[in-house]
């Protein structure tokens, strides 16, 4: 269905009235009821804000597209308002008001039509136009205009209506992945062709493909150099290839996929992406809100921890004003990454938790309420616990505010949120949480430092095993929250262990790849020189592909090395100023880096001597399928 079949001149409002979203909706109904476009305009309104009470229907651009599927509609139609001064909707000003209205038996009418303007609308020059639009008239025109613009890249195309969608990754998840992606979609669109492509990248799986995109797609494409789990796509034929294809030969893989091509892929192996994915969705969302924060605090740690170490090197009093060593870049840079990086950490951690719960509203309460746990000796216990009370009590408030008159909704969420949730959160961590939780670090700071022998050689090896345990997984965070907690209070051995059990994974496995080559696939032993770079820059999850298709033999290999390398690092007192970064950093922020490259190397050479006793050769392997199926 086309924009221009269900907007009419009758039905755009160059200035609206109303000053907000209560009023425009009205507005916006009055005008479709009285062109005769609404049986009942009251149950249309109620239908209206029934789907706005679900999820605000503000997409971003200063654009608002409010719409529902009803009984009380005739025929389907869209109104269109415009303000330039812009209405508050609902996180911000919007100027462009595109209101559908579909009927109750119109099937998909509407949702197609949402997404033509959705489409259109993301161009910014055309919405540059509509706004400066002096008559109704020429707002038709340039919708007329744009979507013959959008008819001619797919007049001519043989493939019209059809569908593809495919899956792009990489081994460092970077470059290529979205480089495949883009050349996928540009083909795919210069044929006329539907598409969706699902990337692998290094920041998890973006634009997930669903069940549903993948019954509709005429052909499937995975251009990956990575372990992708086939089994999603069925009994569906999939063209299977290198992502470097992906981006030289875009068209071509497509040309195939629609011509039937390709081959169908019935895998068993159980995919430890997945299982991980599932284990996160049964994890309380306490859980996710932590991460959030902590992954937005890392880059403050690694910035800072680096610039300090740099500092060292002038020696390690260089940043002093007072010492025989001192240095103006170097005090510079211990400037730069002790009082302004790490100052930041613990803010931006209780910021970004809160962030999390309560959206927007939630950060500079949070963040406040992290910088009063750094200035009242709580640290990064106290930040979390601020991220968390900042968070809940703008939930709260939200709920408290909700019902306060219309001229002040719009104080909301600048003054009244803020404001509030600061004050309470600040009183709480400055008269209830500071005191206790700073006897509490300064104990654990004490214990640590006393660790010799035995106990740090348990503790680090501990901590070293959970990082190599489920690689990402909710282990592996437990042990890097508290590596971060540590790292907060300037006590840097564990983060150090924490490192070992993070490289020793994929460079142990690489390594089992070169040394016992019989017992791997040959794209297993192609992974494994990837694993050697991805283990080298602390990239665990390498490791995971190789865990995923033999978790028995694999998992506690990794474990095991991985333990008695971060045991060892531990017993030498050896510490790291950046908890991030692998190879790149341990020349500069470890305190004793051949000693540390050494920890690695024999927790590595550990877990592949174990992967090599406890592995059959292929031949072998391939004998016991075989007598166990007969």
């Amino acid at each position: 269905m086309k924009i221009s079949s269900v907007l009419h001149i009758e039905n755009i409002i160059l200035d609206v009235e109303s000053e907000n979203k209560k009023d425009l909706i009205n507005e916006l109904a009055s005008k479709l009821n009285q062109n005769g476009y609404l049986k009942d305009m009251e149950q249309f309104e109620k239908d209206i804000w029934e789907r706005e009470n679900q999820v605000s229907t503000e997409v971003g651009y200063g654009v608002a597209i409010p719409h529902a599927k009803s009984e009380a509609v005739k025929k389907t139609a869209i109104v269109i308002g415009r303000s330039l001064k812009g209405i508050n909707y609902s996180t911000e000003k919007c100027k462009l008001f595109f209101m559908i209205a579909a009927a109750k038996n119109s099937t998909s009418e509407h949702l197609e039509t949402l997404s033509k303007i959705s489409t259109v609308l993301m161009d910014e020059t055309f919405r540059a136009k509509l706004i400066l639009a002096d008559s109704s008239k020429e707002v038709m025109d340039l919708f007329t205009e744009k979507e013959e613009a959008l008819q001619e890249l797919t007049s001519n195309s043989l493939y019209t209506g059809k569908r593809i969608v495919g899956v792009t990754g990489c081994p460092t998840g970077i470059a290529h992945t979205f480089l495949a992606a883009e050349s996928l979609k540009k083909s795919a669109e210069e044929m006329g062709i539907q598409v969706k492509i699902q990337t692998n990248g290094s920041t998890g799986i973006q634009n997930k493909l669903t069940a549903e995109d993948i019954s509709n797609a005429d052909g499937i494409i995975v251009a990956a150099d990575i372990k992708v789990d086939m089994d999603v796509f069925g009994d569906k034929k999939v063209i299977k290839t290198s992502v470097k294809d992906g981006i030289h030969h875009a068209q071509h893989l497509i040309e195939e996929a629609l011509a039937g091509k390709g081959k169908v892929y019935n895998g068993n192996n159980t995919n430890l992406n997945e299982a991980k994915e599932r284990t996160r969705m049964k994890q309380p969302k306490i859980y996710s809100h932590l991460m959030n924060g902590v992954s937005f605090m890392i880059p403050f740690v690694v910035a800072g921890g680096i610039l300090i170490a740099i500092s060292f090197m002038f020696g390690i009093h260089a940043s002093d004003p007072n010492s025989e060593d001192y240095n103006r870049f170097a005090a510079f840079l211990g400037l730069a990454g002790g009082e302004a990086a790490f100052a930041l950490m613990v803010p931006v951690l209780a910021g970004y938790i809160a962030y999390s719960i309560a959206d927007r509203p939630g950060l500079a309460p949070g963040m406040i309420g992290g910088m009063m746990a750094t200035l009242g000796g709580s640290g990064f216990l106290g930040g979390m616990i601020a991220g968390f009370l900042a968070g809940y009590i703008i939930l709260g408030l939200k709920k408290v505010l909700r019902d306060i008159p219309e001229s002040l909704q719009g104080l909301s969420p600048v003054l009244l949120l803020p404001l509030i949730g600061t004050f309470v959160t600040a009183f709480i961590m400055h008269f209830f949480i500071n005191s206790p939780l700073s006897w509490v670090n300064t104990s654990l700071q004490d214990w640590l430092n006393g660790l010799t022998g035995t106990n740090a050689i348990f503790l680090g090896a501990l901590l070293a095993g959970m990082m190599a345990s489920d690689m990402g997984g909710p282990i592996n965070k437990t042990a890097s929250a508290f590596g971060l907690a540590m790292f907060a209070n300037q006590i840097y051995e564990p983060s150090a262990a924490l490192m070992v059990g993070g490289m020793v994974p994929p460079l142990g496995i690489a390594l089992a790849t070169t040394l016992f080559k019989n017992k791997f696939t040959s794209e297993e032993r192609n992974a494994g020189k990837a694993a050697y770079i991805m283990g080298a820059s602390f990239i665990t999850e390498a490791a995971i592909p190789f865990a995923a298709s033999d978790p028995l033999r694999i998992i506690p290999a990794n474990i095991i090395g991985s333990a008695i390398g971060g045991g060892i690092c531990m017993a030498l007192g050896i510490s790291l100023q950046a908890p991030h970064g692998g190879i790149f950093v341990i020349p500069i922020a470890a305190s004793n880096p051949f000693l540390y490259i050494g920890c690695i190397v024999i927790g590595s050479i550990i877990t592949a001597c174990i992967i090599g006793i406890l592995k059959k050769p292929m031949y072998k392997a391939k004998a016991l399928d075989i007598k166990e199926a007969a």
